[in-house]
């Protein structure tokens, strides 16, 4: 079994054009040398000597590898998730734009294969076995190998634990603090000469009063003071036979305010004449 069938070659994930090897980038393997022996240097015209060269790199660094490359023309248009690949020339050297490598970067985890391996050969008739046919540019043909690829296993980053001797203490913490009320309930004052009725109604209002002490338990007439006529006040202690007060049955309310509205129902009962005016006929 090849180590293309087991999966244990890192893929492509980037390819570019170099001048030579000093502009070559790091990490980057420039292709010097075709398959059957000739130079892989890519020249404009028959009378150049300087050129340029492919390169691919196979750092995983970034994440990203490629899973595919093409050859366009100056007439094709750029497919849908490619890019032209990059260019590390002399100041004064440049690529022919009539042919262009692209390729297709994606991230490590979204494939399961990708482009492992690139060569070139000087002759179209000439077949490399296990790799793909891209096509041919400026004299030479570009070829790749595709296949399952060693994913990098992420290591574990080292962590770095410090702990403060000085806050580690075997003394056990002191009890919390009783809790204090921030709201206080006044202080008691002395009875006062307050009558039973006054001493009722403030109890009734202090249940009444929401717990929160909001707005929506105050009423108008809240702060207003109460008291009765000197001629009823008295002692708190006292019965409500001193207040002079007679007490009434129900039977002897309904005798001395019943009413029958006899004369209402009467006046209600009589029909009045029909009056015409003069000169007025009258509507049938």
């Amino acid at each position: 079994m090849s180590l293309m069938e087991r999966g244990n070659v890192r893929p492509v994930t980037a390819v570019a054009w170099a001048s030579n090897s000093g502009t070559c980038p790091k990490d980057f393997t420039l292709i010097s040398l075709t398959e059957d022996g000739a130079s892989a240097n890519f020249t404009r015209t028959f009378g150049m000597k300087s050129g340029y060269y492919l390169c691919f790199s196979k750092d995983s660094a970034g994440g990203m590898v490629v899973s595919d490359i093409r050859i366009l023309s100056d007439k094709d248009s750029l497919p849908h998730g490619y890019c032209f690949i990059a260019e590390h020339l002399e100041p004064k050297a440049t690529v022919s734009k009539k042919k262009r490598v692209c390729v297709r970067i994606v991230p490590v985890g979204s494939v399961e294969t990708a482009v492992l391996d690139i060569k070139l050969t000087a002759k179209s008739k000439m077949m490399l076995q296990h790799y793909t046919f891209v096509g041919d540019i400026h004299g030479y043909v570009l070829w790749y190998r595709k296949g399952y690829f060693s994913k990098p296993t992420p290591q574990a980053k080292p962590r770095s634990v410090s702990l403060d001797i000085r806050q580690l203490s075997l003394e056990q913490p002191s009890p919390p603090l009783p809790l204090r009320p921030s709201n206080p309930p006044p202080p008691q004052l002395p009875p006062s000469r307050l009558s039973h009725r006054r001493h009722t109604l403030q109890t009734k209002d202090e249940l009444d009063k929401p717990a929160d002490g909001s707005i929506h338990g105050i009423t108008a007439l809240d702060g207003v003071p109460f008291s009765l006529h000197p001629k009823f006040e008295t002692q708190a202690n006292e019965t409500n036979s001193d207040l002079n007060i007679p007490i009434k049955s129900l039977q002897d309310i309904e005798n001395e305010y019943n009413y029958t509205f006899t004369v209402e129902e009467n006046a209600a009962k009589r029909i009045r004449p029909s009056v015409q005016m003069a000169g007025i006929p009258s509507t049938q």
